[in-house]
């Protein structure tokens, strides 16, 4: 079994973040930039506010489309506020574990309640290996 490991050894940093205020225009430009499908919101303090998905993009064109309005906006306007985050000491185990049962691919990573990372599935097989290679 993996000793204990902690989230912040092998979670993702210097990740790109939106902030609420970012018109979305410029959100879809940049995730289509760096081709990742969703980055986290955070504020003026670095705490995280919510998340940005291709889907949420997707759904508040869609919504505007619908209502024949012109599209502006912003991230906070369609952005997911309600985030399941992780603590940056968190056991990797534990994660695994998150990600089997709720799904998801990719985690914030906080700390004292401001974003420090995020770690996903192949970051966690990353430790899996690194503890294997050991052996």
């Amino acid at each position: 079994m993996l000793k204990s490991v902690c989230v912040q050894d092998y979670m993702a940093t210097g990740l790109v973040t939106f902030k609420p205020e970012t018109p979305l225009i410029e959100a879809i430009s940049t995730l289509l930039r760096y081709k990742i499908s969703g980055a986290p919101v955070v504020n003026q303090k670095g705490e995280l506010v919510g998340l940005l998905s291709e889907v949420d993009c997707l759904r508040a064109i869609l919504t505007k489309t619908y209502h024949e309005e012109e599209y502006g906006g912003s991230v906070a306007d369609c952005m997911t506020e309600k985030v399941e985050t992780i603590n940056f000491d968190a056991d990797i185990v534990d994660v695994a574990r998150l990600f089997i049962d709720k799904g998801r691919r990719r985690i914030p990573v906080v700390k004292l309640g401001k974003l420090v990372g995020q770690i996903s599935r192949s970051d966690v097989l990353r430790a899996f290996e690194a503890y294997a290679d050991k052996d």
